[in-house]
Formats: structure tokens, C-alpha cells, sequence
């Protein structure tokens, strides 16, 4: 592995780190402004990615995954706590605070797409290919995180859609990093996962007048 993809790697990683961070903001902002300063009360209102990252969802999966074929990179965050009993409207704010990291993504992916556009206009171009890169990223935890599988917001959606318990969600998430596993080694949910990722990136440039 040479210098060029090393760094190419760790600038990736970087940008990853900044979107958890930017995600799990989204939660803990939400989770505040619904009532709910649990989150607010340990330090997660805030851009320290710090306060954010898991040793092993944020770091040591995605390195595993960069050094495999493929040099993919995917991962998450430490989970924002939200005490349901302190949202102004349970089941509506439990939706919005759910929706809100996945959300914090794609408004991400968007500013991105709209920082390559004015770099292409000033000459920018590596500036600009390297937001494209991190747009893309943003856009593929986006829907890596609907899916329906704990610890991903999509169970949570799941949860809620059925009036699920949380005494039964938080028995049946024990297995979710087994059942996240093995999902990520299914290749049509990648393929699934990439294609909507790609056609998204494309409608986005295309709002801001690029091409991909």
C-alpha cells in the first residue's frame, strides 16, 4: 500500500469522524429541542467529534475495512441517550430525534455538493473532487443508517412504527451487531446501498449544475 493511498485513507477517515459527529449533533440538538436534555446533560449538544466517537464503530472497523478489498469505509458512533419520558410529544419527538441524525447526513451531502460547485468555479479541483468523495460518504450512511437493524436508526423507525416496548427493543438489539454483520457481508445490500448512494450524488450535483 503506497504513500498516496495511505493518506488518501486517512483524509477519508477524517471526513467519516466529521459526519458521526455531525449525526449523532443532530440527534442530541433534536433530542433537546424536543424536551429531552439528557443527551445536552453529558456533553452531546456539540461538534467535539470527540464526545462522539466509538473506539470500535469509529475507528477500528472502518481501518479494517479500508485494508480490505475493495478499501471500503463504514462504521458508526456512540449512540446519543434519549429518555422518551422527557419528550414534549412521545411518539411524534421520538420520530423527529430518530430522523434527525440521518437527515444531519444528507443536509451535509448537500453543503458538500454546493463547496465542489464554488471549487470548480475557482479552480479548485482537488478541493472539489475531495467534497464529492466525503458527499458520497455522507449520502451512504444515510441509508446505511435507515437500515432496519439495531444499532442503526432504521430499528429504531421499526420500533416505533409497531409500538414496540423498549424493554423488548433493548433484548432483541443485543443481537443487532451479530445480525449487522452479517448483513454487511451480503453483497445486493451493498449493491442496494451503492446504487442509491450514487443515483442521489448525481441528483444532488445535477440541483447544483454538475455532472458526475
Amino acid at each position: 500500500m503506497d504513500s498516496n493511498t495511505i493518506v488518501n485513507g486517512l483524509l477519508q477517515w477524517l471526513g467519516l469522524v466529521i459526519l458521526f459527529t455531525f449525526h449523532e449533533f443532530g440527534h442530541a440538538w433534536m433530542a433537546m429541542k424536543c424536551g429531552d436534555n439528557t443527551a445536552r446533560d453529558e456533553g452531546r449538544v456539540s461538534l467535539n467529534p470527540l464526545v462522539h466517537i466509538d473506539p470500535i464503530g469509529s475507528v477500528l472497523l472502518p481501518l479494517i475495512m479500508f485494508l480490505m478489498p475493495g478499501g471500503g469505509m463504514i462504521g458508526w458512533a456512540k449512540p446519543v441517550p434519549v429518555n422518551p419520558n422527557n419528550l414534549n410529544n412521545p411518539r411524534r419527538d421520538d420520530v423527529l430525534v430518530t430522523l434527525a441524525g440521518p437527515w444531519m447526513n444528507l443536509v451535509i451531502a448537500v453543503a458538500l455538493v454546493g463547496l465542489a460547485r464554488i471549487g470548480i468555479t475557482f479552480g479548485g479541483e482537488q478541493m472539489a473532487n475531495y467534497c464529492f468523495s466525503i458527499a458520497g460518504l455522507s449520502l451512504l450512511l444515510f441509508f446505511f443508517n435507515l437500515l432496519p437493524v439495531p444499532p442503526l436508526d432504521g430499528s429504531q423507525l421499526v420500533r416505533i412504527a409497531v409500538r414496540m416496548d423498549y424493554a423488548t427493543f433493548a433484548e432483541l438489539s443485543r443481537y443487532g451487531f451479530m445480525a449487522l454483520f452479517i448483513l454487511m457481508n451480503v453483497r445486493h445490500v451493498w449493491d442496494m446501498l451503492y446504487f442509491l448512494t450514487a443515483r442521489s450524488l448525481n441528483l444532488i450535483a445535477g440541483l447544483f449544475g454538475l455532472g458526475i
